[in-house]
């Protein structure tokens, strides 16, 4: 079976529920020039085809894209046709139906929110208003270039409200002139929208009498839809995409792939384009002989403490494993380093019974200072490189600490290449890091590569900083509460100095 899906207009997150089920069950995904790669996610097992067509560069041609997709189809798989838009608004998607109905292959249509509508809605510009126009016009500014004689009515159509051109951008000068020929004044309002929805989008506003030379002066490229009324006009006082705090910048995310999410997407809500490039990959230890030890004897313990939510994760993942649960921590105190790490573990349905005011290793030993830690057993599960300061300073009390490793971090050399391509084209205005891992692993990936002096670096807390600062590098901004919350919050207020 094909289905035959609309990407959207372009962000991710405007896909329907549907479309993503789509994804989710489909064995290939055969994916256009302007449906977004980051929906590829969705379908991480499936054979994954590009047919993108843009402009006269084509990858395949209409007819060979309705081959494949029979040719696949017939293969019984399940099959995504994903379109960027709607695949039936000059999607050619009727086309492809067409195609399969003639061979006996069934289909289904899944609509997609189409950019002639959310473009002008993320200008700031409503296609319709009360007291503005009553009508509107959607039309190719591309139309095949085999044809005597063009389908639309120019007289007409200069008689509607609002005017929306899909892929016009080449043939600019061409809708101008029959606009102004068929009636339409010069002084009618213009909006061409560049890459809309997404965190690079630009729109270039003027009239039917200088959107030409706008264009010329600054260079303006498709894909882009063109909006033509008086509604432009409401863009001023509308215009709410490009106002968000971090819109223009973009951000470098280094944190696991797993990890990266609450991060990149509340970077992401703020206006920011956000590069997901991880140093850090979280893996098991080489060997869980002293865990299971710790585990198997956890009743001679009176706390466990916890410094991270990847320290709760392989720990009670262990747990699991060796077919005991929380029951056999009765009577242990627990301590979480950070909210992100309590959280986690409240998540498992304990209660945490020490929280340190500040989020580093030092507050930990003043907080178990007011339980007593002398002759008292303490069990550390932690990653396999750490800082000593919890064992050290435990030690010198007179209490007792096993440490354990629980998870390791390696350097994922996947990344090596995508960091030199981003400093390269010099893409970066930001790069942000969650931890000393991050820092150490960024540096030996990024080894000789130029990083530009605008480049600003975003530190989760003190002991990330320092480990920026060992490597000659003063972060830019430092977040006061060390989370994730307060690493968004410091690069806000970084920013609003700008």
């Amino acid at each position: 079976k094909v289905y035959l899906v609309g990407a959207g207009p372009g962000d991710s997150e405007l896909i329907t529920i549907k479309g993503k089920r789509c994804l989710e069950m489909a064995d290939v995904v055969i994916y256009d020039y302007l449906a977004n790669p980051e929906l590829l996610k969705y379908a991480p097992e499936a054979e994954k085809i590009y047919v993108g067509k843009k402009s006269a560069n084509h990858t395949l041609d209409q007819e060979k894209i309705n081959e494949l997709l029979i040719q696949k189809a017939k293969e019984n798989k399940v099959i995504v046709r994903l379109k960027g838009g709607d695949p039936f608004i000059f999607g050619r998607g009727g086309e492809e139906a067409l195609a399969l109905r003639k061979h006996g292959i069934e289909f289904e249509i899944v609509p997609g929110v189409t950019s002639g509508f959310a473009a002008p809605l993320y200008a700031g510009i409503p296609v319709t208003m009360r007291g503005i126009n009553s009508t509107i016009a959607f039309a190719t500014g591309h139309e095949t270039d085999d044809k005597e004689f063009s389908f639309i009515d120019w007289s007409a159509l200069s008689k509607m409200g609002t005017i929306i051109f899909y892929m016009g951008v080449k043939n600019m000068p061409y809708i101008v002139e029959n606009l102004l020929r068929s009636g339409k004044g010069k002084d009618t309002p213009v909006a061409l929208i560049r890459w809309a929805t997404y965190p690079n989008q630009e729109v270039l506003t003027g009239n039917l009498g200088n959107i030409l030379q706008k264009m010329r002066e600054t260079n303006f490229k498709a894909p882009a839809i063109i909006v033509i009324g008086d509604v432009v006009s409401l863009r001023d006082e509308l215009m709410w995409f490009e106002k968000r705090p971090l819109f223009g910048k973009t951000i470098l995310v280094t944190r696991t792939k797993e990890q990266a999410g609450k991060l990149s997407t509340r970077l992401k809500d703020l206006g920011a384009n956000v590069i997901e490039i991880p140093t850090i990959e979280i893996v098991p230890p080489e060997c869980w002989d002293d865990v299971d030890k710790s585990i198997n004897q956890i009743n001679k313990y009176d706390f466990i403490i916890f410094t991270s939510t990847n320290g709760v994760k392989y720990f009670f993942g262990r747990l699991r494993e060796l077919k005991k649960d929380i029951r056999i921590l009765n009577g242990i105190r627990i301590c979480a380093i950070g909210s992100a790490t309590k959280g986690a573990i409240e998540e498992l349905g304990l209660l945490v019974d020490v929280v340190p005011d500040e989020f580093v290793a030092e507050s930990v030993i003043e907080k178990l200072k007011q339980y007593g830690i002398k002759g008292k057993r303490f069990l550390l599960p932690r990653a396999k490189v750490a800082r000593d300061v919890i064992p050290e300073s435990i030690r010198e009390l007179d209490g007792y600490i096993d440490v354990v490793t629980v998870y390791q971090t390696v350097k994922p050399d996947s990344s090596l290449k995508s960091l030199k391509e981003v400093f390269e084209k010099d893409m970066i205005d930001i790069i942000t890091f969650t931890s000393s891992s991050t820092v150490k692993n960024f540096f030996d990936l990024a080894g000789n590569a130029k990083i530009s002096s605008r480049v600003r670096f975003a530190s989760i807390g003190p002991v990330t900083s320092d480990t920026l600062r060992s490597y000659g590098v003063e972060p830019s901004c430092e977040a006061k509460i060390y989370n994730i919350d307060g690493l968004v919050n410091a690069i806000l207020d970084m920013t609003k100095k700008d």
